[in-house]
């Protein structure tokens, strides 16, 4: 679900945090995942990462359509091919308490489209992705029939 469908009546945006924009229910997969089962889940889900999850919860790693492409251009059958082994390891992630202009630098800065939403252990909360902030934006600012 995402949170920021349930946002109702204008706000600030500058005060608005990531835990109220952030997708809450996130596909993920642990390390030993292989690649064309990540492909499957990224080109049917229609969003262009997934978190790589280690056996207490905690984000390890990223896999993208760039690293699967990588795989790919470098050879290997994405079905012998696990996550552990392509993904893109500590990635960057935010709290549920990091505003919307600190994700939207970071999106920038990085180049991402999306950002996991982690606890103080590290573990899994959601997802933020740069479609859910201006979804935010539009919902914070805009009358909701306006858009």
């Amino acid at each position: 679900m995402r949170r920021v469908d349930y946002m109702i009546g204008l706000k600030d945006f500058a005060t608005l945090k990531a835990e109220q924009f952030m997708q809450d229910v996130v596909s993920y997969y642990q390390v030993e995942e292989t690649g064309d089962k990540l492909a499957g889940a990224i080109t049917e889900g229609g969003f262009g990462s997934v978190p790589i999850l280690a056996k207490d919860g905690t984000v390890v790693g990223i896999v993208s359509e760039f690293d699967l492409l990588k795989a790919i251009t470098e050879g290997k059958e994405l079905s012998k091919v696990t996550a552990g082994e392509m993904m893109t390891k500590g990635t960057i992630s935010v709290t549920k308490d990091t505003s919307a202009t600190e994700i939207i630098r970071l999106l920038q800065s990085q180049h991402l489209i999306r950002v996991a939403v982690v606890d103080a252990q590290g573990k899994l909360l959601g997802v933020v992705a740069r479609r859910d902030i201006l979804l935010g934006y539009l919902r914070a600012t805009k009358p909701i029939w306006t858009f």
